[in-house]
Order: C-alpha cells, then sequence, then structure tokens
C-alpha cells in the first residue's frame, strides 16, 4: 500500500517496538537515515534495533556512537533507502515479505512493504529531516549530523544532477542548528586511506571508452581489492569517477564480488536515465545514478551493459 506523509507519522506513533532495516553494503544516505529514525524513536520513549547484513565501515562509525540497541518482541519492521528487500542481502530471509513500512526516495522502489512511503527526492535524509520536523521531534546534534549525512553522501557534496533547492534548504537549516559541514563533507569527501589510493590506481588502468567517447567504463576485481588491501565498502567514491570525464554522458563501473558475480553502478548526464538502463539488468534506482548486477560471465555480462547503452544513446539520438 502508498502511504502519504501523514499516515506514515501515524505508523511511527501507534507501534513501541521497532527493528530498522538498512541495505548491504550501507552508505551514508541509508545509515544517516537509520540512525536518525533510532535516535527519535529513543527520544519518543521507543525501542528499537538496527540491523544490517553488513558492518559500518570506520567512515561511517561517528554515526554510531550516539546508538545503543534495545531489546524488542514484536517489533514493527521498517526499511529505510532501500528500493527492493533483495537489497537486504542476506537479511532477506529473516525479513523477507515481512516489513512493515519502506522510508524511500528511489523511483524505482518495488512497493514490498505493507506500507511504502516513496517520494522522489535527492537523499531518503530529505524525506526523514521533514518527518521528524512534522512530528515535532526536538532533532539533537546526533540527528542533525546523521541527516546531514545522508544528503551530502547522496548528492556528492551537493554535486550531482539530484541536488534540488529543497536540498539546500534542508542542508541550510541543519548548519543553522550547528552541524560542522566542513568536518563531515572533510571526512566523506577530502579523506581516503592509502589502501584506497592503491585501489583507485588500479582501476584507473582499466579504463576503457565506447561509442566515441560518450560512455567510460572502469572495472574493479577481487583481485584488485586483495593487492591494494582495500573492501568493496570502500570503493564507492570510483562510481563517480568515469563519468567525471570531459565527454562522458553514460559512466559505468563494474564491481566484481566476491561470489564472481558483478555490481554495476551507472552515472548519467543530461537527459540520459541511468535508471532505464539498469532497470534493463533488474536493477534500479534515479535518473543520474542506479545500479545492478549480473551473475553471467564478465565479458557476457559487460557486452550487455554496452548493448543497452548504445540503444539509449540511439535512441536519444546522441
Amino acid at each position: 500500500m502508498v502511504i502519504d506523509k501523514k499516515k506514515c507519522i501515524q505508523l511511527l506513533n501507534e507501534h513501541n517496538e521497532f527493528v530498522v532495516l538498512s541495505h548491504e553494503h550501507p552508505d551514508g544516505d541509508t545509515l544517516g537515515c537509520a540512525f536518525a529514525l533510532c535516535e527519535a524513536l529513543r527520544l519518543m520513549g521507543k525501542k528499537r534495533v538496527f540491523k544490517c547484513v553488513d558492518e559500518v565501515t570506520k567512515d561511517f562509525y561517528y554515526l554510531t556512537e550516539g546508538y545503543k540497541a534495545d531489546e524488542v518482541n514484536t517489533p514493527f519492521v521498517i526499511a529505510v533507502d532501500i528500493a527492493d528487500e533483495k537489497l537486504l542481502g542476506d537479511l532477506v530471509s529473516e525479513f523477507g515479505g515481512k516489513i512493515d513500512l519502506s522510508i524511500d526516495h528511489h523511483v524505482s522502489n518495488t512497493y514490498y512493504a505493507k506500507y511504502n512511503y516513496v517520494e522522489n527526492r535527492a537523499a531518503a535524509c530529505e524525506i526523514m529531516f521533514e518527518l521528524l520536523s512534522e512530528m515535532n521531534i526536538e532533532m539533537n546534534t546526533y540527528i542533525r549530523e546523521c541527516i546531514y549525512t545522508g544528503i551530502s553522501t547522496d548528492t556528492g557534496c551537493f554535486r550531482y544532477q539530484n541536488t534540488t533547492a529543497s536540498t539546500f534548504r534542508i542542508a541550510s537549516i541543519l548548519m543553522e542548528q550547528g552541524v560542522d559541514s566542513k568536518k563531515i563533507n572533510k571526512l566523506m569527501f577530502e579523506t581516503k586511506t592509502k589502501s584506497f589510493l592503491e585501489l583507485e590506481l588500479l582501476a584507473r588502468n582499466t579504463l576503457e571508452y565506447h561509442f566515441d567517447g560518450k560512455c567510460a567504463i572502469i572495472t574493479i576485481t577481487q583481485a584488485m581489492y586483495d593487492k591494494s588491501g582495500s573492501t568493496e565498502h570502500e570503493c564507492y567514491p570510483i562510481t563517480a569517477l568515469p563519468r567525471q570525464i570531459e565527454g562522458v554522458l553514460v559512466g559505468a563501473v563494474l564491481k566484481e564480488k566476491k561470489d564472481g558475480s558483478f555490481g554495476v553502478s551507472v552515472r548519467t548526464e543530461g537527459d540520459i536515465d541511468a535508471s532505464a538502463i539498469c532497470s534493463q539488468l533488474g536493477g534500479g534506482g534515479h535518473k543520474g545514478a542506479a545500479g545492478a548486477s549480473f551473475t553471467v560471465p564478465y565479458e557476457e555480462g559487460k557486452n550487455k551493459l554496452l548493448e543497452i547503452i548504445k540503444n539509449v544513446l540511439d535512441g536519444l539520438n546522441i
């Protein structure tokens, strides 16, 4: 069932025990949204527990500092920033078909929950900010930092095309209320580990151009993680790299997983819809940024992706 903000607030008010879920390989938006909600529920005198199939990486540790899990018995289950329950990873075996409420900002949301509050916004944390504001939650510094982190990371520090006037308005309010944006932005965008720099160097060496330079693809393999000492969780900044190249309209990063399958991250420019590209591989996302995966051999999967991209470019006469 699709619901509005009023119904979402009603559900949060009328239940007392919650499980809050983030997607696998958690980013700043799903974590910021989850921990902001957990803290708000604590302030309301409710019990809650956070769950994610993957560990929170060290660059996001500060989001966990204000959180301590409660014991819950018959919880209301909430998924935040999750377009499809398969993005729960192995937790889908526990929560698949049992999610009560989805709070999300992806237009590709599959409406898998009993109740679905979905708005097309730059970040799920924008939605969370407006929910908590309307609920008259007295947001403390911890909640504000969680929400700012989600907005900042999902907009590439306000550089991506999903950034709107509303995004800046909310960020401005948070800064006026004391959020140290300089500290968070430095941590998220200006601090890199030596292992990540080595991984980035290896990844750059795989760069391929297609369709007269309108498309660029980078590949990251498990061997690169091993050689650099980096991890899948660290490679997120590389997803934006191909699209940043002059003349490139579609940038893609193919990331090998431990089971041999590949994750696909697509970033696009202008009228090219990344979500439409990824949906043909069983994924989805936003117009400017989307993701998918494939289990077929690497060359077969890459060629299928290139075929889809070519058809999209040809359809737009680009």
